[in-house]
């Protein structure tokens, strides 16, 4: 069992709710380390659109995500969860050997949710998004946290009951994380946080209705709270802005940019530690 295992795992038991935010690049995976958060994971759409791919559509590979990952874990030393899609194949085995290539790696945690990438028929049926589940969280028991998730909300497939269904089923299967992103109120979210009780519930922001503070969505069962794509499609809107300012002949766009300095400085702080020499 790794240390960076027991402490996500250890997050996840504590009280309350905890904020997991998903950092695209070694710098903003320490800008966010310097915020205080305790623990990271990657976003497959940051890593994706910094490529100039679409997400979503298989054209990550399982390496490039890992090695995404694997620069989070070297420069941060705190615990990682992968967003490692659909496991990287249809298939229980392409499912074990994401998890089997994420424990080499080091990662804390990852996920694994039933999309197909196929737009005909994006979700797995049931009994094949079990048998993926139960699959990887063999693998996965005692050496990395499982997070299992069902994608029926963001795929136009608005089923509660279902939804329910299949967490409970992945819980059953010894999946120790659960997942349904885009769940669409606070009423929704309970019921989820309820069936699924007292396997740990991550939802990204909140519900679609609308942003809530954490402490509502603690009271709600919530127990992690991820932010997906937002943060890397946040630094977009900012440099959209700052082009538009530059159109009009503006150069006013600075004011809340980090410095090249702070950012020099907290590279070569995490390169000293991977090193092993005393901080500064």
């Amino acid at each position: 069992m790794s240390a960076a295992y027991e402490a996500f795992r250890a997050l996840h038991q504590g009280p309350g709710a905890f904020i997991m935010p998903n950092p695209w690049d070694g710098a903003s995976a320490l800008l966010l380390k310097r915020a205080g958060f305790q623990a990271l994971a990657t976003t497959s759409l940051g890593i994706a659109f910094a490529m100039g791919r679409p997400d979503g559509t298989a054209e990550i590979s399982r390496a490039e995500a890992i090695a995404n990952a694997e620069l989070v874990i070297r420069l941060t030393g705190l615990p990682v969860n992968g967003d490692l899609e659909d496991g990287f194949g249809p298939s229980a085995e392409d499912c074990v050997a994401t998890v089997e290539a994420s424990i080499a790696a080091g990662l804390a945690g990852l996920g694994i949710e039933d999309t197909t990438a196929n737009p005909d028929a994006p979700i797995h049926e049931f009994d094949h998004a079990v048998a993926r589940i139960r699959a990887a969280a063999k693998a996965a028991k005692g050496r990395i946290l499982l997070t299992a998730r069902t994608d029926n909300f963001l795929q136009g497939r608005p089923d509660l009951d279902d939804t329910i269904r299949r967490l409970v089923a992945f819980a059953e299967c010894g999946a120790e994380a659960l997942y349904a992103p885009g769940l669409p109120d606070m009423d929704a979210i309970e019921k989820v946080a309820r069936a699924v009780a007292p396997v740990p519930l991550n939802v990204v922001f909140g519900p679609r209705s609308g942003p809530v503070p954490l402490a509502r969505l603690a009271a709600a069962g919530v127990r992690r709270v991820s932010l997906g794509g937002a943060l890397y499609r946040h630094a977009m809107g900012a440099l959209t802005q700052a082009a538009e300012r530059l159109k009009a002949g503006e150069f006013d766009f600075m004011g809340d940019a980090v410095t090249s300095r702070e950012v020099t400085d907290l590279v070569t702080e995490a390169r000293r530690m991977q090193q092993g020499k005393p901080s500064t």
